[in-house]
C-alpha cells in the first residue's frame, strides 16, 4: 500500500527517531514498506538503521548523490501504490500514515499530499503549504513583501498565508519534507528530475503533478514535527548559492521568452541580494560585540587621555596626535586580541575569561611599551587608567546584554532551566542519568505523568499528569520539558508544542535512545545531548590553538627554511606546504586518512589535512590502518596543542611530505 523513503546524510540521531515514529505509524507489516538511503553519511548512519531496524529496506551509496537521485533509487526499487518522501528530521504522528493514505483513497483527483508541520519550537511552518513561484511570487518573496504581508493574496502567494493553516486545502507546492505521492502518478509524469541536486525538486514534482490535471492538497488533520537546519545548514552562502541556482533550473525548466528571461533576472537579484544579506548578517552575529568592545576601549582610551591630560599635566593639550592615531587604536587591537585568544567571545558571559584576557592585553602592551620611540610612550599611567576603564565598561555591557536576554544580572552565573520529564518513572530516571552523564546542569523540578502510563503516578518528584502540562508549566515556570517517546505519543508531544508555543525548548528521547534531542529555533540546528564521544579538537578553543600554533611553526620554519630545504626528505615541498599553512588550507597536523587511500573517511570532526599525522610521532614503526586510526581518534579526543608540538619535533623530517 505505502513505500516510505527516506534520504539520509548524517543526521543518524534524527534519523533514528524519525524510524522508531513511523514504525509506530505503521499499522502492519503489509501497510507498507519503509526504505533507507544513506549518501555516504560519517556518522554510523548504515549501522544503527542496520542493527536497530531490520525490517527497513536499506541502500547504501558510496557517494552523496542527492535528493533526487537518491529518492528515484527507492521508487524504482519499490512496489507501493503510495510513495511518501519523508526527511530524517522529522516525526510523525502515530496515525499520520493511515490518515494520510486514507484522503488519497477518498479523492481520486490528487496526485500529491502534504501535512501540516510545525518545527522544535512547535511553531507552525509555513513552507506546509506554497504557491508556484514566478516573477511576481518571486518579487514579493525578495524585496520582503510576502514577510510584510504574510496573508494578503496579492503579496503572500509564496506561503499561502491566506489560506486556514487548520484547514485542508488545495495548494501548489508540496513541501519535500513530508511528500506523499500516487505512484500512479509518478509513472505518468516521471521521477524526480535528477538536475536538482538539493532543493527545487519539490517545487518541479509539484508543478509537473498539477500540470498533468492532478492536485495537491494540504493536509491540516495531522501533525509531523520537522527540525530544520539538520541537514543543511540555511545561514550559509553555500544554501543561497544552492537554492537559487535550483530556482534557476525550475524556471528554465518550465517558463519560456520574456516571462523566463524575467524570473531568472528576479532570481539573479535575489541570490545577489541574499548573499549579500547573509553575509551582512554573518558578520554581525560574530562581530557585534568586539566590535563595541572596541568602540568603548577606543573612547575610554581617550577620555583616560583627557582626564589625564588636565589632572596630571594640567595641559588638556599635552599629548600628541600620535597618542589616538598609533597609541590609541594599538591598544585596542591588543585588547581585542588577548579576549579572543582568552576566550572571551566563545562565552560572552563569561567575567572571568573577560579580566583575563583585559589582564593579558594589559602585559602584552606593557612589554611592547618599552620597545617603542619615546615619542610613542606618552604614559603608563594611561595604560592602567584605560584597562580599569575597560573592565568596568565591557563588564557593564555585558550585565545590560545578559539582562535583556535572560530577564536578570546573575551574569556568569547562569540559573539551570527549570526542567520537567514527562514519562514513566524508568524513563524518567534512564534521562536523568544521560544528562549527568554529559554534563548538563538543569534544575529538575520533577516528573509530569503520562496518560498512557497505568502507574506509578505518585512520589515526591511527581508533579501531575500531562493532562495538565499547561497549568503546571505556569505552576513551576518550567523552562524545558523532556518527553519520553517510550511512553508519550507523538500526538501528545505535538500537541502541547503547540499550545505550550515557543517560550518553552522541547526534547524527546527516543524509546531505548542514547540522545535527547530538540531545537528551539526552525532557523537553528538541532541539539544533542548524546553519550557519544565528545572531541575535545571540536572546541573553538582547540581550534583557535591549533591555528595560532600553525601560524607560529610557520614562522619559526621560513626563518630555517633554507636550511630545513637540505634536511627535510622532499625539502622542495616545504616552502609549498608553508604557504599552504599560511592561508589556512592546511595545518602542519592532521589526520593519518591520506595514507590509506581506501579506506572510509574518518569519522571525526573535520580539520585541515595535515603536513603530519599522529603516526609521525612514531617515526622509526610501521603502523598499519587500525593502529593509525585509533592514533586519529585519541588526537581528537584528547587534543592538546602539546600533542602537536611532539608530532613535529619527532616527524620534522617530514615536513615536506
Amino acid at each position: 500500500m505505502l513505500t516510505t523513503i527516506i534520504v539520509n546524510y548524517n543526521v543518524r540521531h534524527f534519523l533514528e527517531q524519525c524510524l522508531l515514529s513511523v514504525r509506530k505509524a505503521t499499522p502492519s507489516a503489509d501497510f507498507g514498506d519503509v526504505w533507507v538511503v544513506d549518501n555516504a553519511s560519517s556518522d554510523d548512519s548504515v549501522q544503527m538503521v542496520r542493527t536497530h531496524f531490520p525490517e527497513v529496506k536499506l541502500i547504501a551509496n558510496q557517494k552523496n548523490t542527492g535528493f533526487a537521485v537518491a529518492n528515484n533509487q527507492a521508487i524504482k526499487a519499490s512496489t507501493g501504490k503510495y510513495v511518501l518522501l519523508l526527511n530524517p528530521d522529522t516525526v510523525v504522528q502515530e496515525d499520520t500514515l493511515t490518515k494520510c493514505v486514507a484522503f488519497m483513497e477518498a479523492h481520486p483527483e490528487a496526485g500529491g499530499l502534504g501535512v501540516k508541520m510545525i518545527d522544535g519550537s512547535g511553531q507552525f511552518l509555513p513552507e506546509s503549504k506554497r504557491g508556484f513561484p514566478n516573477p511576481w511570487v518571486a518579487f514579493c518573496k525578495t524585496f520582503g513583501l510576502s514577510a510584510i504581508f504574510p496573508k494578503s493574496k496579492t503579496f503572500g502567494h509564496y506561503h499561502l498565508g491566506f489560506l486556514d493553516k487548520n484547514e485542508t486545502h488545495e495548494v501548489d507546492v508540496l513541501a519535500g519534507a513530508f511528500m506523499l505521492l500516487r505512484r500512479s502518478v509518478l509513472d505518468k509524469i516521471g521521477l524526480l528530475d535528477e538536475a536538482f541536486f538539493m532543493y527545487g525538486e519539490d517545487i518541479d514534482l509539484s508543478y509537473r503533478i498539477v500540470q498533468a490535471g492532478y492536485k495537491n492538497y494540504y493536509f491540516a488533520d495531522t501533525t509531523i514535527i520537522h527540525y530544520k537546519g539538520e541537514s543543511t545548514k540555511k545561514g550559509s552562502l553555500n544554501y543561497v548559492r544552492t537554492f537559487y541556482q535550483a530556482m534557476i533550473i525550475f524556471a528554465r525548466k518550465h517558463f519560456q521568452g520574456r516571462q523566463a528571461t524575467l524570473f531568472i533576472a528576479m532570481i539573479y537579484g535575489a541570490i545577489w541580494l541574499r548573499a549579500g544579506m547573509t553575509l551582512v548578517g554573518n558578520f554581525f552575529k560574530k562581530s557585534y560585540l568586539p566590535l563595541l568592545d572596541a568602540v568603548l576601549m577606543f573612547g575610554g582610551i581617550w577620555l583616560c587621555k583627557v582626564f589625564w591630560a588636565n589632572y596630571f599635566y594640567h595641559d588638556p593639550y599635552w599629548f600628541k596626535h600620535s597618542f589616538m592615531q598609533f597609541n590609541a587604536p594599538f591598544y585596542t587591537l591588543v585588547w581585542l586580541a588577548a579576549l579572543w585568544f582568552s576566550g572571551g567571545y566563545d562565552e560572552s558571559s563569561n567575567l572571568r575569561r573577560l579580566t583575563r584576557g583585559l589582564l593579558l592585553g594589559t602585559v602584552v602592551i606593557s612589554a611592547v611599551y618599552g620597545f617603542l620611540p619615546q615619542d610613542l610612550r606618552p604614559s603608563r599611567a594611561v595604560i592602567l587608567l584605560a584597562t580599569v576603564w575597560s573592565m568596568l565598561a565591557l563588564t557593564v555591557l555585558r550585565f545590560v546584554f545578559h539582562f535583556f536576554k535572560t530577564g536578570n544580572l546573575s551574569v556568569g552565573r547562569s540559573r539551570p532551566a527549570n526542567l520537567a520529564i514527562v514519562g514513566s518513572e524508568s524513563e524518567t530516571e534512564r534521562v536523568r542519568e544521560l544528562l549527568r552523564q554529559v554534563g548538563v546542569e538543569k534544575n529538575f523540578i520533577g516528573r509530569v505523568g503520562s496518560s498512557t502510563v497505568g502507574s506509578g503516578q505518585s512520589g515526591q518528584e511527581y508533579l501531575g499528569s500531562n493532562e495538565h502540562l499547561d497549568e503546571l508549566a505556569a505552576l513551576y515556570h518550567l523552562d524545558e520539558i523532556i518527553f519520553c517517546m517510550k511512553d508519550v505519543s507523538a500526538s501528545q508531544t505535538m500537541h502541547w508544542m503547540e499550545r505550550l508555543g515557543p517560550r518553552i525548548e522541547y526534547r524527546t528521547v527516543p524509546e531505548g535512545g542514547q540522545t535527547i534531542i530538540g531545537s528551539s529555533s526552525k532557523d537553528a540546528a538541532g541539539e544533542l545531548y548524546t553519550t557519544a564521544v565528545r572531541y575535545r579538537i571540536a572546541s573553538p578553543t582547540a581550534r583557535r590553538s591549533k591555528r595560532l600554533l600553525d601560524l607560529g611553526l610557520a614562522f619559526c620554519f621560513l626563518m630555517l627554511a633554507i636550511p630545513l630545504i637540505f634536511l627535510v626528505k622532499n625539502g622542495g615541498r616545504l616552502l609549498g606546504n608553508l604557504v599552504q599553512v599560511f592561508l589556512g588550507k592546511k595545518s602542519w597536523v592532521g589526520y593519518s586518512a591520506s595514507q590509506f587511500p581506501n579506506s572510509p573517511i574518518p569519522k571525526f570532526p573535520k580539520i585541515k589535512p595535515g603536513v603530519l599525522s599522529p603516526t609521525d610521532a612514531f617515526p622509526d614503526k610501521q603502523l598499519d590502518e587500525a593502529t593509525s586510526q585509533r592514533l586519529d581518534f585519541f588526537y581528537a579526543k584528547d587534543y592538546e596543542i602539546g600533542r602537536d608540538l611532539e608530532v613535529v619535533r619527532k616527524g620534522w623530517r617530514n615536513l615536506g611530505s
